[in-house]
């Protein structure tokens, strides 16, 4: 009877496969663009001397995480799923029109505006679109299929990182808005390959109450324990990432004076170092005792950022290096982190309430992400980024030696 389990299962993985690849190019041609757009953006505000922009991006961005959590867990949950993704890449689309407008005549307000309609349309495709792998795979092939999807997505961040400063450099603004489009345009038609699975509880009633509802999830989600601690966990990882990435801006083109391309390559080698330790995830975090990997991998991510204020010290020809070195260690910790937490969250609700548990936790993070923008202002007006860095890694220290104590030592089914 095993083996027969054991060829169900790799027959679903199998028929999955398909479909998984056109919601993994849909997933990333948006990721794309959202990271191309914005680091475009951030790195014309440091040109103009707007220092601060950086901060409001990330603000305006993530709003509607905050604000329409209930209602994107609810259109997950209501909805088929493939209706929802169909219709936010529609959204993008409109959005990264704004944004070429915006980058064409230099006004930012209508920049703002395309980057906040990119945080409505992500906070209504992530619920979708991660509900959805659980459909696709068994619940013990969903953080393997979530690291391949992190090196995919990993991969598209990169190109949209590292190609906005060679864009805006080349052709200008204009050009950055030109691409964003066209983009868009090849995630509407990717859409349409994303597999179709009825909706998980139709009859589901619209949240009114709209965060108290997101509060009342959260709430419910806690009396699992282990729930309770990944979703938070979670969201400490990516808070880091989001802060990480305007202090790598401050510390490349003001501390050090690197231009675009050097500046966005240090993103980049944390970037390629997240889809390394995404697909390491695959292979260690496994069994009961998964959640066993977190506490080390914080604790690596410590020691490289710890470590960056020395590189920075370093002579200017080893000093590059050593700082893609350190970063590309940082992110390959933090996928080893941040991959396992993820694929729980996916698996381990209801399927009728996973949009729900899904929406509320990207509440959570976004939360952190919104604290991210102000805190970056603030480190980055105090203090130089190398030691922001150590000030981080200080953090995740703590966060290592805490999570011992708050992890069961085994899983409840």
């Amino acid at each position: 009877m095993a083996d027969a389990g054991d060829e169900s299962i790799e027959r679903q993985i199998r028929r999955a496969r398909g479909k998984f690849a056109a919601m993994a190019a849909t997933y990333s041609l948006g990721v794309f663009n959202d990271q191309f757009f914005k680091q475009a953006a951030m790195l014309l505000a440091l040109d103009l001397g707007m220092q601060r922009m950086q901060g409001w991006a990330t603000v305006v961005f993530t709003l509607p995480y905050l604000v329409l959590a209930a209602p994107a867990g609810w259109l997950a949950d209501r909805f088929a799923k493939r209706k929802i993704v169909m219709a936010t890449k529609a959204l993008e689309l409109a959005a990264m029109l704004c944004g070429l407008v915006g980058m064409y005549t230099g006004n930012w307000v209508l920049i703002l505006t395309m980057v906040s309609t990119m945080g409505l349309q992500s906070a209504m495709f992530g619920p979708a679109l991660n509900g959805s792998i659980p459909e696709l795979y068994p619940a013990s092939y969903v953080t393997k299929a979530n690291g391949m999807l992190k090196v995919v997505v990993t991969a598209a961040i990169l190109m949209g990182v590292a190609s906005a400063g060679l864009v805006k450099g080349w052709r200008g603004p204009t050009a950055v808005g030109l691409v964003a489009v066209g983009v868009s345009v090849l995630g509407v038609l990717g859409s349409f390959g994303v597999p179709w699975r009825p909706a998980a509880d139709p009859k589901a009633a619209f949240p009114w109450a709209g965060p108290a509802e997101t509060v009342r999830t959260l709430i419910a989600a806690a009396r699992d324990g282990l729930l309770a601690v990944v979703i938070l966990a979670n969201a400490y990882v990516w808070s880091l990432g989001a802060l990480q990435i305007l202090i790598i801006n401050m510390l490349g083109k003001e501390q050090l004076g690197y231009g675009d391309a050097a500046t966005s390559a240090l993103a980049a080698a944390e970037l390629i170092g997240i889809a390394a330790g995404g697909l390491l995830a695959g292979r260690l975090a496994k069994g009961e005792r998964w959640h066993g990997v977190l506490a080390p991998a914080a604790l690596g991510l410590a020691g490289a950022m710890l470590l960056i204020p020395a590189a920075v010290c370093l002579p200017p020809t080893v000093r590059l290096p050593a700082l893609l070195g350190l970063l590309a260690v940082a992110g390959a910790f933090g996928g080893l982190f941040m991959i396992p937490c993820e694929s729980f969250i996916q698996v381990r609700p209801p399927a009728e309430r996973k949009g729900a548990v899904i929406a509320a936790s990207n509440f959570v993070v976004f939360s952190g992400i919104l604290l991210a923008g102000p805190l970056g202002n603030a480190m980055n007006d105090a203090v130089q980024p190398s030691v922001s860095f150590g000030c981080m890694g200080a953090v995740s220290l703590a966060v290592a030696f805490a999570l011992p104590g708050l992890l069961p030592r085994r899983q409840r089914p």
